[in-house]
Parts: structure tokens; sequence; C-alpha cells
């Protein structure tokens, strides 16, 4: 008798995981959402390791026990950029490789906005002044490099750097932004196709189908684009321009239906892609993605709203994603400011705050409840947060990498 009480405790006070990797943004399913699910109330206050990896926004990619990603040393002349590789349990350093970068720097800390991807033990990483490079994920070791922005033909980066990560629609094909969309041979380096050019922005693709197309979703600077996957030919567009030409984010592709949402005041819409028209099915501005993506789970889209420096301030806002109906909004009095969120197996909002507070949250469209709330981390945070076996990682913009246990 005493046996099965015990076991049911045990039981009761257990919360399972599921380990998984995070070999690239938006994670394996490219949804934002991750196959471990946490505790009804996780507790984030043990820090297990802390890194400077140097200034910049791009998030970890997890693969095998290993977490990687960039920073640059700050030097406004003679700046590098660092590719880092940890171990994920233990903080050490596997390997680095460092290479001279621009800082580009212009209103913001600067440095790396691209995430590294892993796939088939290699690592790309896509550097500001569009380097791109193929590391053995292992070791470390340079297997290939390209100049994107040669390849696209410009003379200089984007106002703001490249930022696209490294995208594969096959194990045999990787994307990467440069103004046109490059497909390439991962292990090579060899450009299979090029898209029509466009002026360079800062999202990162998605492959979805359409009857039988394969098919590419992307924002340009000048608007939403489709290119048919295998050839890089241009399906359709939209036009969606911004201030600054500042397209962020990635579209969200469902039932057929795409999600896109940018800051600075300009909104979100869905469209509907029909031939090879885009036929929007509502427009508004009750949900401005500056440049991280919302996270749709259940029907409904949860993301930040706002761009603060513009006179608008951020608040975290629920929207259904067939309609675009607001469910609720949470106001900016809140101290949630310009933060950016994933989400687990079991429906829970993770959400970094910009100003470093970690919160869980039930993903639900009936209200916005935190059931804990810790401070991770200080300075300023824009990078998303990665949930990888049982540990939180997360960085800030001058380049603090912290490893939180959940409890």
């Amino acid at each position: 008798m005493h046996c099965h009480r015990l076991l049911a405790l045990l039981f009761l006070n257990t919360w399972t995981v599921l380990a998984a990797d995070w070999p690239q943004w938006r994670g394996s399913n490219e949804d934002g959402i991750s196959t471990e699910r946490l505790p009804a109330r996780p507790d984030f206050t043990e820090t297990l390791w802390q890194k400077k990896v140097g200034v910049g926004f791009s998030s970890v990619a997890i693969a095998d026990g290993r977490v990687f990603t960039m920073g640059h040393n700050g030097a406004k002349s003679g700046g590098d950029e660092t590719v880092w590789c940890f171990d994920g349990a233990t903080g050490k350093e596997v390997w680095k490789h460092s290479y001279p970068a621009p800082l580009i720097d212009r209103f913001y800390e600067g440095g790396p906005g691209a995430t590294p991807t892993v796939r088939g033990g290699k690592v790309f990483t896509y550097s500001k002044h569009g380097r791109l490079h193929c590391y053995e994920a292992a070791t470390g070791k340079l297997v290939w490099q390209r100049d994107m922005m040669a390849e696209a033909g410009l003379d200089a980066p984007p106002e703001w750097g490249f930022a696209c990560s490294p995208y594969f629609l096959s194990d045999d094909t990787l994307l990467i932004e440069a103004g046109p969309t490059f497909a390439l041979d991962p292990a090579t380096g060899r450009v299979k196709w090029k898209g029509e050019p466009f002026t360079p922005a800062y999202g990162t693709p998605t492959a979805f189908a359409s009857g039988e197309r394969k098919l590419v979703a992307v924002m340009k600077a000048e608007g939403l684009t489709v290119l048919d996957a295998t050839s890089g030919k241009t399906i359709a567009t939209t036009p969606w321009k911004t201030s600054f030409d500042t397209t962020a984010t990635t579209p969200i592709v469902h039932d057929g239906l795409i999600f896109i949402s940018t800051g600075y005041d300009r909104g979100c819409a869905l469209f509907e892609l029909n031939g090879s028209a885009l036929k929007p099915r509502y427009e508004h501005k009750a949900m401005c993605n500056h440049m991280n993506n919302s996270v749709l789970l259940e029907g409904h889209l949860y993301g930040f709203d706002g761009t603060a420096h513009r006179g608008r301030p951020t608040e975290f806002v629920c929207l259904e994603f067939a309609s675009g109906k607001e469910k609720w909004r949470v106001p900016a009095s809140d101290g949630l400011g310009c933060g950016s969120l994933m989400a687990t197996a079991d429906g829970t909002l993770l959400i970094l705050s910009e100003r470093g507070e970690m919160l869980a949250a039930p993903a639900t469209p009936t209200g916005f409840k935190a059931t804990a709330r810790h401070q991770v981390l200080g300075g300023r945070c824009w990078t998303v947060p990665v949930l990888a076996d049982a540990k939180v990682y997360c960085r800030n913009a001058r380049g603090d990498l912290v490893c939180v246990k959940v409890k």
C-alpha cells in the first residue's frame, strides 16, 4: 500500500521531457514549437552556465548535445565575427572560428542576426556581410565558404546587414537570401539556381506545398514573394512596403494560407495563393512583428505587436489566425517590451522579455496568465529563447549567453 502511494506521488510530481534537438531557426518543425514539455509551474532560477559570445542577435542551434551561435567582438574597425560551439551540458568550449567582419551597428548594437543551421554533421552560418560558411559540426573544420554579396552582384550589404538563417529545402538543397534567393549544393557551396533580383530583406524563407507544386514563401523588401522551389522562378508577389525596407520575419503557412507581419506600424495580413495571385483574406495593424515571429498554436497566433521607438508601445497579443480577430492584449505596463517567444508541445508559451525576464504561460485564446516569471538576464534581449533537453538558452545584445535549467 505504501509503495503504491509513493509511486502515485512520484508520478504526480514528475514531468516528462522528450529531449529533442533545435537544429535551426524556428526549430526542427520550423514552427517555433519544441517537442518538449514544461512542468505546470516551471522554475527558471538555476543558471547552469554562462558565456560571453560577443555582440549580436543570433539565436542558438542545438544538435547532438552541442550549442552553436554567433557574435561580434564589437570593434568598429578591425572587427571580427565568431562562430561558437559549446557543450550543451557544461558550457565548455568545443571549438570556435573567427573571421574579419564589419560591425554594422546603425541605431542598435549590431552583430550577427542569423541563426546557425545544423544538418548532416555540418553547421552552416551566414555573416552580417554575406559570408556563407560550412563547417564540420564536431570539429569546426571549415569545409567551404561563399561570398553571397558578390554572388548577388552587390557592392555593399543592406542597411542592417544580412540576417537570413541558412534554410534547407532538402538534404541536397540549401537556400539563402541575398536579394535574390539562392539555392546551393550544401556539400560544395555550388549555386544550383538563382532567383529574380529583389532588394535584400532580413527574414528567412519557408517551404510549403500547393497541390503538386513545391513552393517557397519569403519576405522581400518589396513584399511577399512565392517562388518555385525547383527553379527559383517567381510564382507570385504582392507589395508590402515598410519604413526603412525592414521586413525581418518568416511567413507562417497553414492550411494553404500565408500569414505575414512586420513592424513600424505596418501590421499583418493573411493571403491565399490562387494560381499566380496572392489574394488577401484580411489586413490590419493589430499585430506588428518587428523582428521576432509570432507562433501559431491551435488556430491562434501569439506575438509581439508594436515598435516602441516609433512612439507605439509594444504589447503582447493573441489573434485568431483565420479571421485576424483580436482575442486579448497584454499592455505594455506588464513589462514584456519588444520580447521574443517560442512554445512547447504541451501548449505553453515560453517568453523572454526585452529586459531578460523569463515567463511561462498557457497558450489560450481566453486570456494571458503567467505561471512563472524569473529574471535570467540583463541588458537588451531581442533574441528568441530555445528550450532543449530541459534547459533554456537565452542571450542578450551584448553577448551574454546563459543556460538555465528547467526545474
